[in-house]
């Protein structure tokens, strides 16, 4: 039985389970991002006309309770009038474990979207006065501060840009400590001159993660999508922001930690003045507690100094010592500058 043959039955056998037409084509989709990430999406047109999807994982952070989570936050945008494409189960109403191309994978069903990704509309289009998906952005925060502002408590477990607790049970930290350790075992491969400061700023660094760590966990939570960007925004025909898809990385979330991580500027500088605006802008839709006003700075010096960025300066420097020096310089700044948040996130 040829290759082809055995994929057409396995989707046809998958689908079963959740409509009650089968595929007369389809499309699959590789979003895999590791040997221990495997994703697909099958996107179908039934026999009957209909357009439909199901999504297939095999990954520690894809389970059924995960996924009935998903599905109620799905529910909760479109409650506050966003358009999200709903989550199915199957016809038992839950969510299978089925074999796939030699995998144990969950599954369940999506809505084929009724609106365009914003990214797919930018690059279809050569038209100037067509908005382009930075043109979404701030649209998209104001939505993911009225979310945050429900405060909405049902997850018991985080999203994916969680700090002081791991995503998937694999991860042996969260990913910010693991970022800064990268950052350090790099650092310290740089000439001798250096290693004092380089002991100075991973001081200052722990130091912070410590006095953050207890003020962080009364921060007020709720339970995000968690993961923006222009291949996950819904726009309509006029180019309007409507929503957003892609719920895979939701879970609980602090706000406040969710918009400084989303946030990302090549430069310092204008990575702190985008967080600034934002901030401004959110606050407009999000009431910042006086405790979430006190950890801003401490949060920011967590999450920023020794970002993914951080790494990939000092690695492109090669072995020019002035510039790493200066770069150094510019990290170790940031763990003594007085920055005033609190005047941002206020409305």
């Amino acid at each position: 039985m040829s290759e082809d043959i055995v994929e057409k039955q396995a989707v046809s056998d998958i689908f079963v389970l959740f409509f009650d037409s089968l595929p007369a084509t389809y499309q699959i989709i590789d979003t895999s991002r590791s040997d221990t990430d495997f994703r697909e999406v099958i996107i179908a047109e039934l026999e009957n006309g209909d357009k439909a999807v199901v999504k297939l994982s095999d990954n520690d952070f894809t389970d059924p309770h995960r996924i009935a989570v998903w599905q109620r936050t799905v529910e909760e945008y479109r409650r506050l009038g966003y358009y999200c494409p709903r989550i199915f189960a199957d016809k038992t109403g839950g969510f299978p474990t089925v074999r796939y191309k030699g995998r144990n994978c969950v599954a369940y069903a999506e809505e084929y979207s009724a609106y365009r990704l914003a990214d797919e509309r930018h690059n279809i289009t050569d038209s100037d006065d067509i908005s382009t998906p930075e043109k979404y952005v701030d649209d998209a925060w104001v939505m993911t501060a009225r979310i945050a502002s429900e405060y909405l408590s049902y997850a018991d477990f985080p999203s994916g840009y969680c700090l002081f607790e791991k995503f998937c049970p694999s991860d042996k930290n969260d990913e910010v400590l693991d970022v800064a350790l990268d950052w350090k075992n790099y650092a310290e491969t740089l000439p001798v001159e250096f290693q004092p400061q380089i002991e100075r700023i991973w001081k200052l660094w722990c130091d912070n993660r410590a006095a953050l760590e207890p003020l962080y966990r009364k921060l007020p939570t709720t339970v995000l999508q968690a993961d923006l960007n222009s291949t996950n925004l819904l726009v309509d025909d006029d180019g309007n922001f409507v929503g957003v898809c892609d719920f895979n990385l939701c879970g609980r979330e602090v706000f406040l930690n969710y918009l400084m991580r989303e946030t990302r500027c090549s430069a310092f500088s204008a990575e702190l003045n985008e967080i600034l605006c934002r901030l401004k802008l959110v606050s407009g839709y999000y009431h910042f507690s006086d405790i979430e006003k006190q950890a801003a700075l401490m949060l920011y010096r967590c999450l920023k100094p020794l970002w993914w960025d951080s790494v990939y300066m000092l690695k492109k420097l090669g072995g020019d010592t002035v510039a790493q020096q200066k770069c150094l310089d510019e990290i170790e700044e940031l763990f003594t500058r007085d920055i005033d948040f609190s005047t941002y996130m206020t409305a």
